[in-house]
């Protein structure tokens, strides 16, 4: 993979790295979020094949390779529906890692939620990532509870 190569694309562009991503995401978070299977993350993938309305998933790929994705929603963290919009489910492949995809990712997320939502407040939570996100200019808001762990919602003015 050459960073140079990467394109950062809408997923319905690209429904065939649903195939790829499921069981990706599946594995890592199966033990805390409980899924029964790849195709019940599959399944919330294919809701997020969308430009126009929220859910929307982008992927970072190649021409036919997915290395990660990340996606622009209304609501992210049950029980916060005050908070919107929000970055969420942004995951990159292990062997991917280290390489800037996950900031491409969440950079161009942000450039597509201030197309729709100038000046207002972007949110996401995390579990672990929180030095992470404050590199790239996130601030903490809050602690959270997601599935009984301990995280924190963070925040970032679109409009900054």
């Amino acid at each position: 993979m050459r960073i140079d190569q990467l394109q950062i694309s809408y997923l319905a562009d690209h429904p065939q790295f649903i195939d790829t991503l499921a069981p990706w995401v599946f594995a890592h978070w199966q033990p805390i979020i409980g899924d029964v299977s790849p195709e019940t993350r599959a399944a919330k993938f294919r809701t997020h094949l969308n430009k126009d309305t929220l859910p929307i998933a982008l992927v970072a790929h190649d021409d036919d390779e997915v290395y990660g994705t990340a996606s622009l929603r209304v609501h992210d963290l049950p029980g916060r529906e005050d908070l919107s919009p929000w970055l969420g489910g942004v995951f990159v492949g292990e062997p991917y890692r280290g390489r800037g995809i996950g900031t491409r990712l969440c950079a161009t997320v942000e450039e597509l939620a201030k197309s729709r939502f100038p000046d207002q407040v972007f949110y996401l939570f995390t579990l672990d990532k929180q030095l992470w996100y404050q590199h790239m200019g996130w601030f903490v808001r809050e602690s959270c509870t997601w599935c009984g762990h301990e995280g924190v919602i963070m925040e970032r003015h679109l409009g900054c």
